[in-house]
């Protein structure tokens, strides 16, 4: 079964409720919301002014629409809001104006159960989109981070599915935080796809043909993984060619088990990683969905401002599956 095929399958037997804050000013969202919603992918909350978007868009069939402004909900969310965050100081009506933010009102309805996942970003930064979320839905260990999948055919892939990370949200994670990092998208992609998981700790030396404190980190996160998860087939550090091509696995890392076949690539910092993530969209010409968060209490995720119609829909059907 084709990658989309499946994770809309899997969305569908959820049904769960996503909620979108960027409904007032983008259009992708709501032609996006609208296939979802047709196709009952999920249950879909649009954040706006009901009237406006009438009046653009026509009917929104099957969607329910809130505005933070005249919510009958509004009341609830900012003073639960305002527990939340009473200790930073902030008064009740700072909560208040705060809760009048689309992104706030969005996570809130996650934090509350009134939704149960989010999606944001078609138009904003990551850090405006996720900032409620590091505030009030926060980690389950304290690192969020973030992956992307990538889908498609060329050279190497031959339409086999991969995963990279962390390319979105983790600046220059320590060898700890690579490890949990690799963790986090190997659930990722059981629980997306049901990949057999085989990782490659990337650096640009292969088992100690060059030397350096970053390569350090990485030959330690690959430790740290190991150490936790004997079981999973990984390597590092190694090369990206040495990742993925055989022949060339066979000649820098004879011994290693990957043999050139990784499916997770896990990146040192996001320098590396954002960079690798755009070479391979656009010279590799595969389809890249995410950022896709990792390590949330609750799914909130995160589109990138390039984003289409399609990858919308999809990102959607990855936060319904992320929902427990």
């Amino acid at each position: 079964m084709k990658v989309e095929k499946l994770l809309l399958k899997k969305a569908k037997e959820k049904f769960k409720t996503i909620v979108y804050p960027e409904a007032d000013f983008s259009p992708r969202i709501i032609e996006a919301t609208k296939i979802i919603a047709k196709k009952k992918i999920a249950k879909v909350i649009l954040i706006g002014d009901e009237s406006s978007l009438v009046l653009k868009y026509g009917k929104l069939d099957n969607m329910q629409i809130l505005n933070p402004k005249t919510s009958d909900l509004a009341e609830e969310l900012s003073s639960a809001f305002y527990e939340l965050r009473k200790n930073k100081g902030i008064t009740k009506e700072e909560a208040r104006e705060i809760l009048y933010d689309p992104f706030y009102f969005a996570t809130m309805l996650v934090h509350l159960g009134y939704a149960d996942g989010m999606v944001g970003g078609a138009e904003v930064s990551t850090a405006k989109n996720l900032k409620p979320a590091l505030q009030i839905i926060k980690g389950k260990t304290g690192l969020v981070s973030s992956c992307f999948m990538f889908f498609g055919k060329n050279k190497f892939m031959k339409n086999k599915p991969f995963f990279l990370a962390d390319a979105g949200l983790v600046e220059d994670p320590t060898s700890e935080g690579l490890a949990e990092i690799a963790g986090q998208t190997v659930n990722s992609a059981k629980s997306f796809i049901g990949l057999e998981p085989r990782l490659a700790f990337l650096s640009y030396s292969t088992k100690g043909s060059a030397k350096g404190e970053s390569i350090d980190k990485v030959r330690r996160a690959y430790e740290l993984f190991k150490q936790n998860s004997p079981n999973i087939i990984a390597d590092g550090e190694v090369q990206l060619d040495c990742a993925l091509v055989p022949e060339v696995s066979a000649r820098k890392a004879p011994n290693s088990e990957l043999k050139g076949q990784a499916n997770i690539l896990i990146v040192p910092d996001i320098n590396a990683g954002n960079i690798v993530y755009k070479a391979i969209q656009y010279f590799g010409g595969l389809n890249a969905i995410g950022p896709i968060t990792q390590g949330f209490n609750k799914p909130i995720n995160d589109l990138s401002r390039g984003c289409n119609v399609k990858d919308i829909i999809i990102l959607t059907a990855i936060t319904a599956i992320q929902c427990e």
